[in-house]
């Protein structure tokens, strides 16, 4: 073959590798184009779960591989800045539950059916609460201009103590339940905490013994108003032994209310069940108009004699010498105390296959001011 030949040959040769390196770097192009479509169709149309997860605060991931496995590195590798979560740990290891489950939780407290909405609620990080009560006069007279100024009594104060107790729940899950990645673990935990505290709650502050619990405001002993003293709380009569009088049933509910002190009504509630309310709702005056109007607004609360009702599934009901009723105004008369961490415990050996959460939150609750509240009694005097 000729030079020229050759020649040829290899310029064509040449020119077919030229072809093919184009063609594989076109290829790899075109292949690294589809790539990234399919990865943007991927993530475009993967659950919200998953999507959810990737924007979770730090303290929320941390709480929730917690709650699922137990694993609390990334609680103990966290900052104790502000809003992350705080990790200090207890002396039997429990963790302060991270800021949105609590706030969870205490919005379900606050809008439980519970004298809590009308209370004094005070956030302490003692061990109990104090407050100083003057509920003595303070002597006065008059004075002449030469004659010289007579002592007059001093107010005698007193002090009353509220000791926080601790309030405990113990939901549990299995440990498969909480390995479904579908499962709102947070969600689950904050209800379950919720419904357990609201109710133990409610009923501790209107009937609670004040043993390992706050004490009730029907706890202390009722006497005649008339005869009512500090240290008791005074009641009004409905003039029939078990049930209103059947003359005039609504004569009670106007006595009850002028029972108490002046001072007291412009901020005073009706506090009863819904079995009371049913009989109080159908009272009329001598005029014959009803003194239960329902709301023309949502969220607001109906009105007794134009005072707002709250409605209380812990009060007792119509019957012999029951307390079923309640006016005053229990943000002067009884004060409830609590530490605003929840602290949450993971056990999941003790009921084994299941995972116990033990939750604990302090708090404590009595009556501040005797003279702020009065009952109504079904009895004749």
């Amino acid at each position: 073959m000729s030079h020229d030949g050759v020649g040829e040959v290899a310029e064509a040769l040449t020119g077919l590798v030229r072809d093919l390196k184009g063609f594989r770097t076109e290829m790899t192009q075109k292949m690294q184009q589809q790539e990234e479509r399919l990865n943007m169709t991927y993530k475009s149309h993967r659950p919200q779960l998953e999507t959810a997860q990737s924007t979770e605060a730090p303290h929320q991931k941390a709480m929730d591989l917690y709650l699922r496995s137990g694993d609390d590195d990334a609680l103990r590798a966290l900052s104790l800045e502000g809003k992350a979560l705080n990790t200090a740990v207890s002396a039997e290891g429990g963790y302060l539950i991270d800021p949105q489950t609590a706030e969870t939780v205490s919005s379900v407290l606050k809008g439980a059916a519970s004298i809590r909405a009308i209370a004094n609620v005070v956030n302490v990080e003692a061990t109990s609460y104090d407050v100083l009560v003057d509920h003595t006069e303070l002597g006065t007279g008059w004075a002449t201009e030469s004659a010289p100024t007579a002592e007059t009594t001093t107010p005698v104060f007193d002090r009353i103590s509220i000791p926080l107790h601790e309030l405990s729940a113990l939901p549990k899950a299995s440990q498969r339940l909480l390995d479904d990645v579908a499962f709102d673990i947070e969600g689950w935990l904050a209800g379950r905490i919720a419904d357990k505290f609201a109710t133990a709650e409610a009923t501790a502050f209107v009937s609670g013994d004040g043993i390992d619990k706050p004490t009730g405001f029907l706890t202390y002993t009722a006497v005649p108003d008339a005869s009512w003293s500090w240290g008791d709380i005074g009641y009004v009569p409905t003039g029939a032994a078990a049930d209103f009088d059947s003359n005039s049933p609504s004569d009670a509910i106007v006595d009850l209310v002028y029972a108490l002190g002046a001072k007291y009504r412009a901020n005073a509630t009706f506090v009863m069940n819904s079995k009371t309310a049913g009989a109080v709702r159908k009272m009329k005056d001598a005029d014959g108009r009803f003194l239960w109007a329902d709301s023309l607004q949502a969220g607001q609360p109906a009105q007794l004699m134009g005072y707002p009702v709250l409605i209380a599934e812990d009060m007792p009901d119509v019957g012999a010498n029951a307390h079923c009723v309640a006016f005053g105004d229990f943000g002067a008369g009884y004060t409830i105390a609590e530490r605003p961490d929840l602290r949450v415990l993971r056990d999941p050996f003790s009921a084994k296959p299941h995972v116990l959460f033990y939750a604990t939150k302090r708090v404590g609750g009595d009556v501040t001011d005797f003279a702020a509240i009065k009952l109504l009694k079904c009895a004749i005097s």
